[in-house]
């Protein structure tokens, strides 16, 4: 441990998803993905999450219990907890299991319940107690949303001169909408005090007054806050999407950053990806060709390198898009190009959605592939020339960053050419990412990328190359975005 101390930050996650172990939504792949990406730069890393009885542990090695007793406060008194520990992806997890109030995470689901703020307050105040009883000693620690946001308040009332002086907050929110909202009684549950709290300053929430909002508190209590988002800008997110915190990150916005998701290049890079029939990088394309072939071969469509393939990984299904989805593959199919279209594994309801679309453009041109298949996904990516998105903004599936990656070109089917517009004006406060994307696909439909192809190939192919060098992995943006976060708070 010293080892990385003397070079780096120690930071400590205390979070309630985690990938591969429990993934419900895009915080599981930001927390294992920026973990990595810190650790290769150097910095000590550590996770703390609940044990799920419904979490897959086959991801954990040496997965073992400490016999040592942790207890922590709720509701008047100090419970035991069991504390295990294991590696997850080369980074050390603490997974806590109350023991009185066993049912709060023996659960088949993660999220949804009545008592989701008692058990989340448990979960934030047991991970406290856990570190001051280790006498870890963190720089940072990097709290999740409104599930551990309540962390905030916790530590600098009660935890910040039990030996964690030197320690900082970091929250990051993945979603302004996702909010809890409680009666301020609650908040003693926990140990804090309500009086204290339901404050216009604090944690009263700005509409509903009798009530406390504790992602607002989240934010007021924490040295910075990240809003993770590859496209939105810090202004817009102030002003269009904050869900009645405007005021408070308006306040606050001095400490807000905006940072972007990233995506797994050890898993995804044409380079070295073990899925193709023929590997291939932005200086040599010749890969992607036999792809090309291989994926027309497999899937039954006519096999000539020449024709351009559409493919569309569906992270999204909804009665608008389907819509939108319909014109564009009408209006190409006269073209000759040949469409693909799957869905995830993780989102079986985009299956049932496409039932009756794919009655209406079923041919010889247009392939449905109804179940899942990793290895196919990644042909996908390698053999189409364009992927359609539902939207630039993917933090769950990141079909934009892949098809970058890949050579194929991200298109937005809805309509938001206004939108982008909107990014493009507020260059200086939006990410790299959301730059990039603005200025090359951001507002070109198929029709135009199709037009763009036949009459200026060598301005296409010289664009396609350009997209595949960026690195949009957590390692880059991202990472960097972090680190200039954990160096400012610890220099407060």
């Amino acid at each position: 441990m010293e080892k990385w101390l003397r070079n780096g930050f120690h930071i400590i996650h205390i979070c309630t998803e985690m990938d591969p172990l429990v993934s419900i939504g895009s915080l599981a792949s930001y927390v294992t993905g920026l973990s990595g990406a810190l650790q290769r730069k150097g910095h000590l890393v550590e996770v703390i999450l609940p044990k799920y009885a419904c979490m897959n542990l086959d991801g954990v090695q040496g997965l073992r219990e400490i016999k040592a007793e942790c207890y922590s406060y709720f509701n008047g008194q100090l419970h035991a907890n069991k504390i295990w520990i294991g590696v997850v992806s080369g980074i050390g997890v603490t997974f806590i299991q109350p023991l009185h109030y066993s049912s709060f995470f023996n659960r088949e689901s993660v999220y949804g319940y009545s008592d989701d703020f008692e058990r989340f307050t448990y979960f934030s105040r047991a991970s406290l107690d856990y570190i001051v009883k280790s006498r870890k000693q963190p720089d940072v620690l990097h709290i999740h949303n409104w599930e551990t946001a309540i962390v905030g308040p916790l530590f600098w009332d009660i935890f910040v001169k039990q030996g964690l002086e030197g320690t900082r907050i970091l929250l990051s929110c993945h979603n302004l909408n996702s909010l809890c909202l409680e009666h301020p009684d609650k908040l003693a549950l926990c140990g804090l005090d309500p009086a204290r709290l339901h404050r216009p300053d604090r944690l009263q929430d700005n509409t509903k007054t009798h009530l406390v909002n504790i992602l607002k508190g989240g934010v007021v209590y924490s040295n910075k806050v990240v809003i993770v988002s590859s496209m939105h800008s810090k202004g817009r997110i102030i002003r269009s999407l904050s869900h009645g915190l405007e005021s408070t990150l308006a306040i606050h916005q001095d400490k807000l950053l905006v940072a972007p998701c990233g995506f797994d290049s050890s898993t995804w890079d044409p380079s070295n990806d073990k899925f193709l029939t023929e590997n291939y990088c932005a200086e040599d394309m010749k890969g992607k060709t036999v792809c090309k072939v291989t994926l027309q071969q497999q899937l039954g469509l006519s096999k000539d390198a020449s024709t351009i393939v559409v493919g569309c990984i569906f992270s999204d299904v909804s009665d608008v898009f389907l819509e939108n989805l319909k014109a564009v593959v009408r209006g190409a199919k006269m073209r000759g190009i040949q469409f693909v279209f799957t869905g995830t594994n993780k989102l079986p309801s985009a299956s049932r959605a496409l039932v009756s679309f794919q009655e209406e453009l079923k041919d010889g041109i247009v392939i449905f592939v109804d179940s899942y298949d990793d290895a196919l996904l990644h042909l996908i990516f390698s053999g189409s020339d364009i992927i359609l998105c539902h939207s630039f903004h993917d933090p769950l599936l990141q079909v934009p960053l892949k098809a970058l990656k890949y050579g194929a070109a991200p298109i937005a089917v809805t309509s938001s050419d206004i939108e982008f517009r909107h990014f493009a004006e507020f260059d200086h406060e939006s990410t790299r990412f959301s730059r990039f994307i603005s200025s090359t696909f951001g507002n070109i439909s198929l029709s135009q990328a199709l037009e763009e192809i036949k009459n200026n190939p060598l301005s296409w192919k010289r664009k396609i190359k350009d997209a595949m060098l960026q690195d949009f992995s957590w390692d880059a943006d991202c990472n960097d975005i972090h680190i200039s976060a954990y160096t400012a708070i610890k220099n407060l």
